[in-house]
Formats: structure tokens, sequence, C-alpha cells
């Protein structure tokens, strides 16, 4: 087979990071709510869930604050003490996670059915009249009139003609996740949301070429360029934030069960840029759905001694960010359920033994020097792109901490109390701030959107016994990527 060159990306919040790859193919005071979890003593005591409680409490102060007054949409960023003061333009991401934020306040008891509701409805009734294609949210909109915009601070695009436009399939998946939230929490708006989510069609963004031709045939596409066409790269790696677009897709049926087995563990051993050669076997498996049979190499990485299914770039969010409502801890014990574990134990481990930092915590953030600007960030010995396009070292993000407290809780409470101890300007009215430099300990005083609400959504889970999951659980779109997870096994301990 002649080698071609293709991209293999992640797009999340019209943050581009692609890369060429060449190819065979002290917290204030807040009661606690009535409601807490029951979660064993051995994972987070009762002390340590009020501390985390009033961290959540500050958190959702955020949300109250980035809500457009107008639009009732979720402005991207807030910043303070020199950073970018408002970022006035949202994506479907953070509209997504806006969604959780508000079933997660009611969760956790800071407002009540009536008000959350309200809150919803308010946010639904705005993304219906937002301008769309077949169903889906163009990349950027203004948060100050809800009208589409070429991106973040740039020009309005309303009622411009949409060819060529980029639908991101990341993006598509996340705002998904939202209405699937909305339909499950609150029934009264379940119609509404049903029909958003109805109208579009994951279909588009799947390769349904020739598998015996093609290594990416199977797999999915990065984004649609409306009117035109698939983008002309792929997401590649399966523990990747991407991988929240194969549950959707799966479990609508517009996707067939053979993007989860035609998309890669590790990069092929041929692709010698990689990060490591990876070690594993070869196992076959029938897809659920089909019944058609997947031969999968089951690769892993190792480092400090840890075994790991590894990411593009090493960062935490790609390996944790779909557990906040994705089950894989209880749905895949041999799969992701195991491998969140181990890869948040070896990002930990290598961040404190090989970098030596004094905590831990890569992904990507906002860069702490207060620009405004936005990085990836990871741990490059997890990563697949190691020697390709690295990831920056250079700069940890509380959100990393937050999204482990259900896989490694004592190791992750820890770390949250080492941030606000030995950098106190971490924290501020809205909870931790994006991002720090854990060498000279300068903050980036900004909050995200996104993060914030990793941030709340993950304290959800871990203060009431993966009630965030559970809202999930039993939807069909996401019950249906049970047996996926429950029957592979991973080449880990």
């Amino acid at each position: 087979m002649k080698f071609k060159r293709l991209l293999i990306g992640c797009f999340l919040c019209g943050i581009v990071c692609l890369s060429a790859v060449l190819t065979p193919a002290a917290a204030f005071a807040a009661p606690m709510p009535t409601h807490a979890s029951k979660t064993p003593s051995d994972t987070l005591t009762i002390a340590q869930k009020a501390q985390l409680y009033a961290i959540a409490h500050h958190t959702w102060q955020f949300f109250d604050a980035d809500a457009d007054p107008t639009t009732h949409l979720p402005m991207d960023n807030i910043g303070f003490d020199g950073a970018p003061a408002r970022g006035t333009y949202t994506s479907p991401t953070n509209i997504g996670v806006a969604f959780w934020s508000i079933v997660n306040a009611q969760d956790l008891g800071f407002v009540n059915k009536v008000d959350a509701l309200k809150r919803a409805n308010a946010l639904l009734s705005e993304v219906e009249k937002l301008s769309k294609w077949h169903g889906f949210l163009f990349s950027w909109y203004d948060t100050t009139n809800g009208h589409r915009i070429s991106g973040p601070g740039g020009t309005d695009q309303e009622g411009q003609p949409a060819t060529g436009a980029f639908i991101s399939t990341v993006d598509s998946a996340w705002y998904a996740t939202g209405l699937i939230a909305v339909r499950n929490v609150f029934p009264a708006l379940a119609p509404r949301a049903t029909a958003l989510l109805s109208a579009m069609d994951f279909g588009i963004f799947y390769d349904n070429g020739d598998q015996s031709q093609s290594d990416t045939a199977g797999q999915m596409y990065g984004g649609y360029n409306a009117d035109q066409g698939p983008a002309t790269f792929h997401y590649g790696m399966l523990n990747a934030e991407t991988r929240i677009a194969a549950y959707i897709g799966i479990g609508t049926h517009r996707m067939p069960g053979d993007v989860w087995w035609r998309t890669w563990r590790t990069l092929p051993a041929n692709f010698d840029w990689q990060g490591q050669t990876p070690q594993g076997y070869n196992a076959t498996y029938n897809d659920p759905q089909s019944g058609k049979p997947f031969t999968v190499f089951e690769g892993h990485y190792t480092t400090n001694g840890i075994n790991f299914v590894p990411s593009w770039g090493g960062s935490m969010f790609e390996g944790l960010m779909n557990n906040l409502v994705i089950p894989e801890t209880s749905w895949g014990p041999h799969s992701f359920g195991l491998n969140d574990q181990l890869y948040a134990r070896a990002q930990q481990a290598y961040a404190t033994q090989t970098l030596h930092y004094p905590v831990w915590g890569l992904s990507p953030a906002s860069t702490p020097d207060d620009t405004g600007n936005y990085d990836a960030y990871g741990a490059r010995n997890m990563a697949s792109n190691k020697n390709c396009c690295p990831y920056d070292e250079t700069a940890v993000t509380p959100h990393a901490s937050f999204l482990t407290l259900t896989v490694t809780p004592q190791e992750a409470f820890k770390n949250i109390q080492q941030l606000r101890q030995r950098y106190p300007g971490i924290y501020s009215r809205y909870g931790f701030y994006d991002s720090v430099n854990p060498v000279t300990g300068q903050v980036g005083h900004r909050y995200l959107v996104l993060d914030q609400a990793m941030i709340l959504s993950a304290l959800d889970n871990a203060l009431l016994n993966n009630r965030m999951q559970s809202h999930f659980a039993n939807d069909p779109i996401i019950a249906a990527n049970k047996p996926y997870l429950s029957q592979e096994k991973f080449s880990l301990p």
C-alpha cells in the first residue's frame, strides 16, 4: 500500500492542534448538601469532601458571572489582574458544558429545581435560535447577540452562506452531551432537546471508505466543511477527548461500531516518529451491534514503570474528560476504566519524578502570563507525538487534578491542596485560576468555561457517587456503548 500523508489533530473549542503525520494510510464556608455521597471512607473523607464542596460552590459562582445577561450564552472566558477581561464568544463545546453546569448546580444544591429548569430553558431557547447547518452548530458565536462569527473577536457572518464553514466533530459531540443531560434531568425540556439532537447526523464525520485499502477508513474525520465534504484529517487515537464523538455516533446509530475498532489504541508500530515502540498483542472482537469480527492491536506505552494506553499529546483531559459523563470506570473495568486510573498515575509520576515538579496536572490551558493565550500542555513521555510535535510542559492546570478525583482520589486531593498552599494566588473568587508555572509560580488569571465545567462536573461525581455519570448512563445514546467498553481488554496489568 502506498504511503500517504494525513493529519491527525484535535479540535476543541476552536483550538486547532494539527500535526502532519506520515502514515501508511481553604475553602470558604458553604453548607454540605443533605444528599451527600456515601463514597467509601478509603477514598475521600467527610472532611475532604467538605473542602471540595466549598470549591464547587465558588466554581459554580463563575457560571453566573459568565452567562451573557442578554443571550444566556456562556462566554468563553473571564480574566482578572491584567488578563483580558472577557471573551464574549462561545463554541458548541462551551454551550454543551454550560448545560452540564446547570445540572451540577442542581445536584449539589446550589440552585433548586425550579431555578435550574428556568436556567436550562433560557439557554435552550437561545440555542434553538442560533444559526445552524443541518442541525449542527457553527464553530463560534458572539455571546452578546447570538450571531455566528468567524472566530474569537472575528467578523459577523450571520446570514452569510455556510459553504466551507468548518463543523467540528468533537465540538458537535460535546454539544450533544449537553442536550443529553438536559433531556434526562429536565423532562419538561426533553422533547426540545431531543429534537436538536435528532437534527444532527453524526454519520457525516465517519470515513466509510474501503477498510481493506485504507488504514484510516472506519475512523472519524476531524470535521466537515459545510456543503463541501469532510475534513482532510482523521481522529486516529482512541484515547483522546475526541472519542466522545464515537460514543455519540455509535449511540445514535449514525456510525457503525467499526469506528470503535478501527481507531488506534497506539499508532501502528511502523510510525517510527512516535513516542516509543508500542508493546502489546492482537485481539479479535465481534462488534456488539453488527457481529462483524475486528482484529485490534491492543498496544500500550510504559513510563515510570506504569503501562498505559497513550493519547495524542499526553494531556490529562484527553484521557479523562470522557469519564465525566461516560461511566468508563464501571462499564470498562479492563479497558478505559483501568486505563483512566493508570493514565492518571503515569502523568502524576512523570510530572513529579521526571520533571521534578512539586505539583502535577499537564493539560491544555491558558498560558500563565496573562496574555490571554492558550496552549497545549502534556506529558511528553505519554504522548504519541513526542518526536513529531510535542506539547509544552511549562504549565500545570488545576482542572487536571479534579479530573482524577474518581480514579486516584487521595492523590488528586493532595495535589489540589498543594496547588493552593504553594501558589496562593491561584485561588480567588471563582475557585482556581486556569494555570500556573510550577517553577516560577506565575499564574494565568483567567477562568475558562470549559475548564470550570470540567472541575464542577468532576466534583459532582466525586461528592455524589458519580451522580453526573448517572444522568447519562440510562440514556439510549450512551447505554449503546456499554458493550464496547465492557468486552474489551487493554494490554494492561
